[in-house]
């Protein structure tokens, strides 16, 4: 590692790119759901048929990568807010990302059934 480098492959440099990435594909989700809304003035059946793609069980675990993403960028930026604005944030830095993790996994795993639900019941039936 060059001298002076502030992250050495720690967790704080895993939270610092998971917040980027996570950031990248929530902006990259918004623009898409802004194309598909507006799609509606252009031809509401083209609409309609973009719609019914939705409802797809490959769509469902995309959903469900997008709760993930939201969740994790979510809770990591109240961590990055209580590093920057919290005397005793930057000593504490990794516990509350460890937090953050546990708290990202039981609200993941809270999830599961009312995201990924409808398209285990198109796979498998009631």
């Amino acid at each position: 590692m060059p001298a002076g480098t502030l992250y050495r492959g720690r967790e704080g440099m895993w939270s610092w790119v998971a917040h980027r990435v996570t950031g990248v594909l929530i902006f990259f989700f918004l623009f898409v759901h802004v194309l598909d809304t507006a799609l509606v003035r252009v031809s509401p059946e083209a609409y309609d048929d973009v719609v019914a793609t939705y409802k797809t069980p490959i769509v469902a675990l995309l959903e469900y990568g997008l709760v993930a993403a939201i969740l994790f960028h979510a809770l990591n930026g109240l961590r990055v807010i209580a590093v920057d604005f919290w005397s005793k944030g930057p000593r504490l830095q990794k516990q509350m990302l460890w937090g953050v993790v546990i708290v990202w996994l039981i609200l993941m795993i809270m999830a599961v059934y009312p995201v990924l639900g409808h398209a285990y019941r198109v796979l498998f039936g009631e």
